[in-house]
């Protein structure tokens, strides 16, 4: 039987393992991205090709989105959303729209007020809603025949699910977790690695190590 990590796409195949998967230890972890154990999901069989053809809606045929879909941002989500929109402008060699992002997700930042009852396990929990809302998502994304936003959902999913798994380890292992090693970010797709060195290529988009940062983490008091 043959186990896909939900994140990267790495295939633990028993047959050529030679050691069963159940049979692995509990901190056992993906080779290419370190994605925990519960990351990974039985090889489902797959699904017979639907051959009917589809309806457009009054929605998807006019590209608009019903205003009972639409939500208000806060501040501090702008400000990821600037700062998403910054990275996405430098790739597209745009520096003077980059800047202008940048501008607007540093001003947003600035005014996000501080969540007095923020912890880790109120971020987990945030994390699993994302995950949950990633279905709602690509459905959107496909019934639009939205190539780009349907791009978006397979890395925002795999990236956030990544996120979720080291949430999950910090709570059972605590600052240990970090204990000599480094945090890396993939500036591409949000990637986020814990190891020495970030891995030869990003697990989610295959871009190579030097598109990886280094996260400094701020000084104990």
């Amino acid at each position: 039987m043959k186990y896909i990590c939900s994140i990267c796409g790495y295939i633990y195949d028993e047959a050529a393992e030679g050691t069963p998967f159940e049979a692995l230890p509990a901190d056992w972890k993906c080779p290419l991205c370190k994605a925990a154990k519960t990351d990974f999901k039985p090889e489902a069989a797959p699904a017979p090709e639907d051959t009917a053809p589809q309806t457009a809606t009054a929605d998807t045929a006019t590209n608009t989105v019903p205003e009972a879909d639409l939500k208000k941002l806060s501040a501090g989500q702008l400000a990821a959303l600037c700062s998403n929109l910054a990275r996405g402008c430098e790739k597209m060699y745009k520096e003077e729209e980059a800047g202008l992002f940048r501008e607007l997700a540093a001003y947003f930042t600035k005014i996000t007020p501080a969540i007095p009852d923020a912890d880790v396990e109120k971020l987990a929990s945030l994390l699993q809603g994302d995950i949950n809302s990633y279905d709602s998502i690509r459905a959107q994304a496909d019934a639009l025949k939205d190539r780009g936003a349907a791009r978006v959902c397979v890395w925002g999913e795999k990236v956030t699910r990544m996120l979720s798994s080291l949430v999950t380890r910090y709570l059972h292992d605590g600052e240990s977790l970090l204990a000599g090693t480094d945090i890396w970010v993939c500036t591409a797709c949000g990637f986020v690695y814990i190891g020495e060195t970030p891995p030869e290529l990003c697990p989610v988009c295959k871009v190579p190590d030097w598109k990886f940062e280094k996260i400094e983490r701020r000084a104990k008091a």
